[in-house]
């Protein structure tokens, strides 16, 4: 089956999407993710008879200050959807993306707006914060959910149908940690985080414990939260009077774009070291992209890849957005193709409850290796936890540069 979706993906010049939800016979149209517009765009190419077209819904910040994350998933997932939909197999989708403007309250809401819907399947919520809340509503509805990029292991923890396509924060600190340890970048370290994330603090927690162990000295732990970031002179001036050679940046880009501006003008250039938060920074409205140059971050996607998958998704992509994907939409993109091959796999069947998809999704996804763009052979255990292997990326001349 990978193989057969893999070819799917080679072949489809024409995009189209085909499909009505929750019926194995029904031929009509598709919804394809909502953006920012409540009208959904429907296309008239009918679902193939006999075929099975599953709901599949997600909430993400597609408005607000966090909406390029929210947006790059929501545009990939579409884009996957359209592929399989053209391709004409036995598996379908119809498409809901509902914006929750990276607000755990109104992720819930936005989810409830798709249960509603008829939701059978879920790629739950885009950043952690509220995919925590909604992962609590997916969990206790048994719909399972695969969120593309929410990387707290809260959003996990003890719920066993909820999986991640995205590594889990503690992998993220702990390889972050082992990549400048092995790459000889530093050892006197700054740590700027989030105390009042869930996905910054998930990540700084195990990057300070497996620092020590990789003789990586942290002179410099400084924090902020919402209502005091903007300003982060600080720490920069304690990381700087430190002697911090190499500074950690376990967050989103948008508190990390003011650190850089402001470190220049400082007079402070240490190495720079973020995570996969950190992408999308170069698309940032009103960024200076020479101030991310040299910035180092771990990722499981690049867009420069010369793989095939991957340059026909970029190609398809900035034809459809005008964009260069993230690491968020390869991860969304992936995120589909998964559930295709898992519900081939298990003969779903769209008259099927999502308790009985939930069902068998976790028996597919705790036994499958899955081949994409963020990873071939990937695998997830029983935590919902993916295991797949990230790569070390520069920033170099406005453009994400493979280090590995």
């Amino acid at each position: 089956m990978k193989k057969a979706l893999s070819l799917m993906l080679a072949l489809v010049m024409v995009l189209a999407l085909a499909a009505c939800g929750g019926s194995s016979t029904d031929a009509g149209s598709s919804t394809p993710a909502e953006t920012t517009t409540p009208a959904a765009t429907e296309s008239s190419t009918p679902a193939p008879a006999g075929a099975q077209v599953f709901k599949l819904g997600g909430t993400g910040p597609l408005t607000g200050g966090a909406a390029i994350y929210g947006q790059a998933c929501a545009n990939a997932a579409q884009i996957a959807v359209e592929e399989i939909n053209a391709a004409g197999g036995n598996i379908q989708f119809e498409l809901n993306y509902q914006d929750d403007a990276h607000d755990a309250e109104k992720a819930v809401n936005a989810y409830n707006t798709l249960k509603d819907w008829g939701m059978q399947i879920s790629l739950g919520s885009v950043t952690s914060t509220p995919c925590v809340a909604t992962s609590a509503e997916t969990f206790s509805d048994r719909i399972f959910a695969l969120t593309p990029s929410a990387s707290s292991v809260a959003v996990i923890d003890g719920k066993d149908n909820q999986f991640q396509m995205c590594f889990t924060d503690p992998n993220q600190g702990s390889a972050s940690a082992q990549y400048i340890a092995d790459k000889g970048l530093a050892t006197k370290v700054a740590v700027i985080w989030k105390n009042d994330d869930v996905y910054s603090k998930g990540i700084y927690d195990t990057f300070m414990a497996a620092a020590p162990g990789l003789g990586l000295e942290v002179v410099s732990d400084t924090t902020f939260q919402d209502g005091n970031d903007t300003n982060f002179s600080v720490q920069i001036a304690d990381a700087q009077s430190k002697g911090a050679e190499l500074v950690f940046l376990p967050m989103y880009y948008t508190p990390a774009s003011l650190i850089f501006a402001q470190a220049k003008a400082a007079g402070y250039a240490p190495i720079w070291f973020g995570v996969d938060g950190m992408d999308g920074i170069l698309t940032l409205e009103g960024f200076d992209t020479s101030l991310a140059e040299g910035v180092m971050l771990l990722t499981p996607f690049n867009a420069d890849s010369d793989d095939q998958r991957t340059q026909n998704f970029v190609a398809k992509y900035q034809e459809k957005f005008g964009d260069i994907p993230n690491q968020f939409a390869a991860d969304a993109y992936d995120c589909v193709y998964a559930y295709a091959q898992a519900l081939e796999a298990a003969n779903a069947t769209a008259d099927m409850s999502a308790e009985q998809l939930c069902d068998l999704m976790i028996g597919q996804f705790t036994s499958m290796n899955f081949d994409g763009l963020t990873g071939d052979g990937m695998s997830w255990d029983a935590s919902g936890a993916v295991t797949k292997s990230p790569k070390g990326m520069v920033i170099q001349n406005g453009a994400y540069v493979g280090l590995d």
